[in-house]
């Protein structure tokens, strides 16, 4: 390659000498990072002609940063005629080694895209109901075999786990269930005071309360208190490696965890559906004197035939199946949790989801069978 003629050094960046482009100056990072150089640099470079003579200064401060932007004009090759060091030519050498800078390839149009999701979502929930199914039949297997030996049987943790989930939940639930009913008895008193019914109120607030409310409400509740417990009691359990180690003792994790935690709660969730009632009650009763001058006593007293037995076996049923329900998904999403902590997150936040989402849809259900039944 030739090499044009020695020609007198200079501290501009860029300059013509007849038909020979003199680059002098700073070309490194200090120098093109303060503001406006670099697109004064590239203008200059647009307006050199590519088929003159180039020079590059032995003094001159080049790296990588502005190697590139000589590089880029230059049609990523050497000109023909150029003087340059070897240090410099090494640095153009690099450039040349790497090739074509990675180029971001531009998103498909993806128009179907939204089916795939709902496929997709269709057949992540399919497998979650297979392995719920799985785990429900195992339950059922080992409260067979706890019935069949029940002095082998894990008191001591189901005993734990209905003060964990039950005695320690009294007072959330009781707080929200005070306050749901004030809200309700406010809002139903004004409406009815409308219409002089004043009196209606405790039917209004002993069905709703009882039948739906209370038992929903309540659910909810352990499903984001005790539940997100469960899961991740279970999932640090797959972290620490103790599910392994209790699988390599021959101890079940069916009959150790999941069995008396649905026991637990499946005794612990009617309990806390009356509780709820009893403070929402209370709660509403306390609006309805308040707001329409109804006596503590006379409410009591039209409480029982303005709710029937049947409402309160209503309650106590959903309870139950509630309670099995939350602790069969937190159960299952522990289970499936991987060893790290971002696993442990999300599986705890999918199980409060499913749970509450689980909760509601089983009331629907049950609300449509009582519906046919004419209860």
């Amino acid at each position: 390659m030739a090499q044009a003629q020695s020609l007198p050094q200079t501290s501009s960046p860029l300059i013509q000498d007849g038909d020979c482009w003199r680059v002098g100056a700073g070309w490194d990072v200090q120098t093109l990072s303060a503001p406006g150089v670099v697109k004064q640099r590239r203008q200059a470079l647009r307006a050199a002609s590519l088929d003159a003579s180039w020079v590059l200064e032995p003094t001159l401060r080049l790296d990588s940063i502005g190697a590139q932007l000589l590089w880029d004009r230059w049609g990523r090759q050497l000109p023909q005629t150029i003087e340059l060091t070897d240090t410099q030519r090494r640095l153009f050498d690099m450039l040349a080694a790497a090739g074509e800078p990675d180029k971001i390839p531009k998103p498909k149009s993806d128009w179907l895209g939204w089916i795939r999701h709902i496929g997709d979502g269709v057949a992540v929930g399919a497998h979650h109901g297979e392995r719920l199914l799985v785990l429900l039949g195992g339950l059922v297997m080992d409260l067979v075999v706890l019935l069949a030996r029940p002095l082998r049987g894990p008191w001591k943790e189901i005993s734990a786990q209905i003060y964990r989930t039950g005695a320690q939940a009294l007072g959330i639930t009781a707080l929200v269930g005070f306050l749901i009913g004030v809200v309700i008895s406010y809002l139903s008193a004004q409406q009815l005071a409308l219409f002089g019914a004043g009196q209606f109120i405790v039917k209004l607030l002993g069905v709703s309360i009882v039948r739906e409310l209370g038992p929903v409400l309540a659910a909810i509740l352990v499903a984001g208190r005790s539940g997100s417990a469960i899961t991740a009691q279970i999932g640090v359990m797959r972290v620490t490696q103790e599910l392994d180690a209790m699988q390599v003792m021959g101890i079940s994790h069916g009959q150790r965890l999941i069995l008396p935690r649905v026991i637990a709660l499946a005794i612990v969730m009617p309990l806390l559906v009356l509780w709820t009632d009893v403070m929402a009650l209370l709660g509403g009763m306390l609006a309805a004197h308040f707001e329409l001058g109804l006596q503590f006593l006379w409410f009591v007293q039209q409480l029982p035939d303005a709710v029937g037995l049947t409402n309160y076996w209503i309650g106590l049923i959903k309870g139950v199946t509630f309670g099995a329900w939350i602790a069969l998904v937190a159960c299952h999403f522990g289970l499936k949790i991987e060893p790290n902590t971002e696993s442990l997150g999300k599986g705890t936040t999918a199980s409060v989801v499913t749970a509450i989402t689980g909760v509601i849809l089983i009331d629907a259900i049950y609300a449509v069978i009582f519906s046919e039944m004419g209860i």
